[in-house]
C-alpha cells in the first residue's frame, strides 16, 4: 500500500466537520480506530502484533527477542483540534518505509519494529507521553491512577472501557533493552527546514519544557452590583500574568504560552471565584527556563496580592532538555549523506516527543519532515506529497543502515 494510500484511510478518523481539526483523545471511540488502521496495517504486512502492558502498539518484523532491534514509530492521537501531521506522519512513513525496503530487497540483520505510544499529546489527562513515560519508568503508577479527565474519568477507567487491562501498567525494562535504537519521524513544528531549503533534517536535541498551574481564587459576587472598589476579582491578576508571561519569554529568548484557562462559576453577569490557568513554558536551556518561570510566577504573585487574591502554582509536568544520541545522530548523518557532500541539516526543537522520554533509556534520534508554514497544533499544519515521500525514503535509507549492520 503506497504511502498516498495509507493517508487517504487514515485521514477522516476523528475529524471534526465544524473545525477540520482532529480530537483523537486516548481510549475514545477515534483512538480505537486509529488502533484498529494501526492493527490492519500490520496484519496486512505479515508483522507480528502486539500491545503492551502500557497499551502501546507494536509490529515486529524478525524476533524481537534477539534484541539489538531498530524501531520506529510516533502517536496517531492529536491535541483538541490538531493537524493532520503532528504523531500519524511518523507512523504511515514507518509503514511505508518498510514496504520501500520489502521494494529494494534489502537484507536486515536485526528486527525491526515499529510503534504507535498511546497518549502523547495529553489531551484526555493533562500529561503529554504517557504511554512512552509509563514504558520508561518516568511515570510511576501511582501517578498514573491519580490521572484524571475532565469529566472525572480516571486513566485505568478508560482504560478499562476501551477494553485494555489497566493492572499491569507499568515500566517496561524489559522490553526496552531489547531495542538497539529508536528513530522517530516528525513533522517539523517551525520553519528551519523551509527557511534553508531542506526537505529532512536531523534533530539535534530537545528544549527542556513543562507545564505549570495557575490557581487564582477570589470571591464571586454580582457582576452588576458590586463596586469596583470592592471585589476580589480573580481575573484582572490572570489577565496581567499572560501579559508578564508573554514580556519575560521575549526577555530570555524563549517562549511562554497560557493556552488553557478554567473559569469558577464562569457566568457572564458573575464575578469570578477561582480562575484556572496552564502555563506551557520552554526555553533552550535549564537556566532560562528556570528564570522565565521564576518571574512569570513572582510577577502572578505581586498582581494577586494587589486585589486581594489568592494563588497557588503547582508545577504539573517537567521534562528536562534531551540531547540525542551523539554516536546515532552522526550515524544517521551519515546515511543520508551517502557517498555525497551532502549536508543533512541538524536542528533543535521546542515541542516534546516520545523519542525525547525514551532517551534516557535507548539510543534515541529524530528525523524532521519539512513544514511549509511552521504551523502546527492546528488543523493549518501541513506538508507537502513530495516533501512525505522524501521523508519514507529518508527514513528507509537509515533503518536500512541501522538494521543491517
Amino acid at each position: 500500500m503506497s504511502f498516498h494510500s495509507m493517508w487517504a484511510e487514515l485521514l477522516p478518523v476523528g475529524r471534526s466537520s465544524a473545525s477540520g481539526g482532529y480530537r483523537r483523545y486516548a481510549w475514545t471511540g477515534a483512538d480505537a480506530d486509529c488502533r484498529a488502521w494501526f492493527r490492519q496495517q500490520a496484519e496486512a504486512r505479515g508483522l507480528a502484533y502486539e500491545v503492551d502492558r502500557n497499551g502501546n502498539q507494536w509490529a515486529w518484523l524478525g524476533d524481537p527477542a534477539a534484541g539489538n532491534a531498530v524501531v520506529t514509530g510516533s502517536h496517531l492521537d492529536s491535541v483538541p483540534d490538531g493537524g493532520a501531521f503532528d504523531g500519524p506522519l511518523g507512523v504511515v512513513s514507518a509503514f511505508a518505509a518498510l514496504d520501500e525496503l520489502r521494494g529494494r530487497g534489502a537484507r536486515l540483520t536485526r528486527p525491526l519494529g515499529i510503534v504507535n505510544f498511546g497518549d502523547e499529546e495529553g489531551a484526555r489527562f493533562g500529561l503529554a507521553c504517557v504511554g512512552s513515560r509509563l514504558t520508561a519508568g518516568a511515570l510511576t503508577v501511582e501517578q498514573a491512577h491519580r490521572l484524571t479527565d475532565g469529566d472525572g474519568v480516571t486513566l485505568p477507567q478508560a482504560m478499562e472501557a476501551a477494553g485494555y487491562d489497566p493492572d499491569g501498567i507499568g515500566p517496561d525494562p524489559e522490553r526496552l533493552a531489547r531495542i538497539g535504537a529508536f528513530v522517530e519521524l516528525h513533522v517539523e513544528q517551525g520553519r528551519a527546514l523551509d527557511l534553508s531549503g531542506d526537505r529532512v533534517g536531523i534533530a539535534s536535541a530537545i528544549w527542556p519544557h513543562g507545564r505549570w498551574r495557575f490557581d487564582f481564587r477570589g470571591e464571586a459576587n454580582h457582576a452588576g452590583t458590586t463596586r469596583l472598589a470592592d471585589r476580589r476579582d480573580p481575573m484582572p491578576s490572570y489577565a496581567e500574568t499572560v501579559l508578564a508571561a508573554r514580556r519575560e519569554a521575549e526577555l530570555a529568548g524563549a517562549v511562554a504560552t497560557f493556552g488553557k484557562i478554567a473559569v469558577e462559576p464562569n457566568g457572564v453577569n458573575a464575578i469570578p471565584s477561582l480562575v484556572r490557568g496552564w502555563l506551557d513554558s520552554r526555553a533552550a536551556d535549564q537556566a532560562s527556563l528556570d528564570t522565565v518561570v521564576t518571574a512569570i510566577e513572582k510577577a502572578a504573585r505581586e498582581y494577586a496580592a494587589a486585589h486581594g487574591v489568592d494563588l497557588t502554582v503547582e508545577r504539573e509536568s517537567f521534562t528536562p532538555v534531551v540531547e540525542f544520541d551523539h554516536a546515532l545522530r552522526d550515524e544517521l548523518a551519515l546515511i543520508l549523506s551517502g557517498d555525497t557532500e551532502l549536508r543533512v541539516p541538524v536542528l533543535g526543537t521546542g515541542a516534546g516527543h516520545d523519542a525525547g522520554i525514551l532517551s534516557g533509556r535507548v539510543p534515541t534520534a529524530m528525523l524532521f519532515v519539512r513544514n511549509p508554514t511552521g504551523v502546527s497544533h492546528s488543523p493549518a499544519e501541513h506538508a507537502t506529497e513530495d516533501d512525505c515521500v522524501a521523508g519514507v525514503s529518508a527514513l528507509a535509507d537509515v533503518l536500512e543502515g541501522l538494521a543491517r549492520t
